[in-house]
């Protein structure tokens, strides 16, 4: 649970401007260490000829140990990876809080386990491009008079109660939108109440409302991002080899339309 719960979304307007700050370093440390005169070598960057993979097993839908195997989005995500770059792949299922020591110490040779961009670790970590974006989305029903955020004005707006969901529609306000606040104690019910017709809009994150809407018939809702919470891949910094290796498999799988096909099948 203490797992879980350090995944969750973190209140106030800094953590809005954060993560995009984050994407953006790591955005131009990827600019600056690819180098177009040196092609990068699978024997050096995974030199057992496997890739050993960390991820946190206890975080469904990305990764679930259930016993007798391990699986989700990210295992998945990392087969698909380990196909691309025609290598076997093993696992190793670690607590999150001890996922990037298990990486620094050559425990693994990647972190795939949902994991956010920490521009408190890039002196140590690279991020690969982002594969999902969980961040926080207006979601409002289909035949809805609310085409995008700019019309909100008067809307009665469903939430999580204490949650960064609640941050933005305080944000809104003291920007001077009138809104009715509806918050309830879980995502999920902020999605009910906007499905039953009790709310104009919803603000919940990207996973809630992925799967919400995949267990739903006859809905069809409409969103937009408020917020950016890109999650990514990590090598060690000093393994460039395998960093750009995995980042342009990514780039592959997601060109081919494979990580689209694998996302949804989970969210």
């Amino acid at each position: 649970m203490a797992a879980a719960a350090a995944r969750k979304l973190t209140q106030g307007k800094a953590r809005y401007l954060a993560i995009p700050l984050a994407a953006a370093l790591a955005a131009a440390i990827t600019v600056f260490l690819l180098r177009p005169d040196r092609t990068p070598s699978i024997r050096s960057a995974f030199p057992a000829g496997e890739i050993v993979i960390g991820v946190d097993a206890s975080y469904p839908p990305f990764a679930l140990d259930d016993g007798d195997t391990v699986r989700g989005l990210d295992i998945d995500l990392a087969g698909a990876l380990a196909a691309e770059l025609n290598l076997p792949v093993r696992f190793l299922n670690i607590g999150f809080f001890a996922l990037h020591d298990a990486l620094i110490s050559g425990q693994v040779d990647i972190l795939v386990s949902a994991l956010r961009i920490d521009p408190a670790r890039m002196d140590a970590v690279r991020y690969t491009r982002s594969y999902f974006d969980n961040g926080l989305v207006l979601v409002w029903a289909a035949d809805d008079p609310i085409s995008d955020i700019s019309s909100i004005a008067n809307a009665r707006i469903a939430y999580e109660y204490a949650s960064s969901a609640e941050g933005q529609v305080r944000a809104w306000e003291e920007d001077g939108q009138s809104i009715t606040r509806l918050p309830y104690e879980l995502p999920q019910y902020a999605l009910d109440a906007l499905r039953l017709g009790q709310a104009d809009a919803a603000i919940v994150d990207g996973i809630t409302m992925r799967l919400y809407d995949k267990n739903q018939v006859g809905w069809t809702p409409r969103y937009e991002h408020l917020t950016h919470e890109p999650y990514a891949i990590a090598a060690r910094i000093d393994r460039a080899d395998a960093w750009q290796l995995v980042d342009a498999a990514l780039e592959s799988l997601i060109e081919s339309g494979e990580l689209a096909r694998i996302i949804d099948k989970w969210l």
